[in-house]
């Protein structure tokens, strides 16, 4: 059961989680809804699916992302038209608030399909519901307190349809600590598959903390990759100390589109960056003064150079494909492969030419460059 006391005053992590998924809804609304616009003989409706969803509101009003939700698309014709929210939440109380919360709504009655609030155990059931219907188009969003309803075969269950994508909230500490204990066994084996959770159990033993993370939240990737061709991107958040890792927020996408518009929100929402590299973390301890001199030694853009210059060697091939076929899995973002293209040009070290075959204009380098990579390694190592 969910402490009350959770939903008394919105601290800063749950807000930023809350403006990721709105600012990924609006944006993912957009694309669905112009490529539906192409093909008027299919059904004209999207859905924004919340097994988790609260109160609606904390108790110092601030608006939670149910809200925030249906308030968007309250404002934008097409969405108001084709929108259909369906939320749940197995605690009487906060379905009942969350009613009054949107009943409240200006302009609630405004939508065509009027929002529906459940009051249900999130376990199999609704899993097999998932699995025998043909999704619409759904932006499906898991925050559980813990980790009870959170399965491989819940998010399975929504992602196998087009046009759905999956975004939930990882509460790291609650599954650390239940990885090894046998009581809540069952639940972790239906989080991370029965064969990967054995495996990452005798993985873990004696490491560090920060080693026992990377290896976890790696292992939960892989087995949401597992599943077939697909894009994930973990976002962390630290504790108020900034000490150590409270949550994550991880998003899951069958399209490359997808992960790169999530991934170019989330990077604005890091409270940090190196050499212009994300860090896709929120950690309040960032928004506190830096000793720069340390800050600075940390070079990430090197590496990028680096990496590009001996995965794409003796290669011929345009800016945009450099970026879709190197960025995923990595920090890095389109801003960065430009600004370390130019640099590589600006030093002879690669070729460079617009689709006119003009050289790219100044301070700058479009998505059609098309860039040649030199063939032999000393050509750029002596330039370092």
């Amino acid at each position: 059961m969910v402490n009350n006391s959770f939903f008394e005053e919105q601290k800063e992590q749950s807000l930023v989680k809350s403006i990721i998924v709105a600012k990924y809804f609006d944006v993912w609304a957009n694309v669905i809804i112009n490529t539906q616009k192409k093909y008027p003989q299919y059904p004209q409706k999207i859905a924004y699916i919340d097994l988790f969803a609260g109160p609606g509101r904390y108790k110092d009003g601030t608006q939670s992302t149910p809200i925030k939700i249906l308030t968007s698309a309250i404002a934008k014709p097409d969405l108001r038209d084709r929108l259909v929210a369906i939320f749940n939440d197995k605690d009487e109380n906060n379905s009942k608030t969350l009613r009054a919360a949107i009943n409240n709504i200006p302009g609630i009655e405004t939508l065509r399909y009027q929002p529906e609030v459940y009051n249900e155990e999130v376990g199999d059931e609704i899993v097999k519901m998932f699995e025998n219907m043909n999704l619409m188009p759904t932006l499906f969003f898991v925050d559980p307190w813990g980790y009870k309803g959170l399965s491989l075969g819940l998010v399975n269950s929504v992602l196998k349809d087009w046009g759905c994508d999956a975004i939930f909230f990882f509460n790291y500490n609650r599954i650390n600590m239940g990885i090894d204990n046998e009581d809540v066994r069952q639940h972790m084996n239906e989080l991370f598959g029965e064969e990967r959770a054995e495996e990452l159990r005798k993985k873990i033993r004696n490491k560090n903390p920060e080693e026992r993370e990377l290896f976890i939240v790696e292992e939960l990737c892989q087995a949401l990759k597992a599943y077939g061709s697909r894009y994930v991107l973990p976002f962390r958040f630290k504790n108020d100390r900034g000490k150590r890792t409270s949550h994550h927020l991880i998003f899951v996408s069958k399209h490359f589109r997808g992960y790169e518009i999530m991934k170019d929100i989330m990077a604005r929402e890091s409270t940090s960056n190196m050499q212009d590299v994300p860090s896709f973390e929120y950690n309040p301890a960032d928004l506190l003064p830096k000793q720069m001199l340390l800050f600075m030694l940390f070079r990430p853009l090197d590496d990028l150079r680096d990496s590009l210059l001996q995965t794409f060697k003796g290669q011929r091939l345009r800016m945009q494909k450099i970026y879709e076929q190197h960025n995923v899995d990595t920090p890095y973002i389109k801003k960065n492969y430009k600004d370390i293209l130019r640099q590589l040009y600006d030093e002879d070290i690669i070729q460079a030419v617009s689709s006119k075959g003009k050289p790219p204009k100044k301070d700058t380098f479009g998505d059609d460059i098309l860039v040649t990579f030199p063939k032999r390694i000393k050509q750029w190592q002596a330039v370092k």
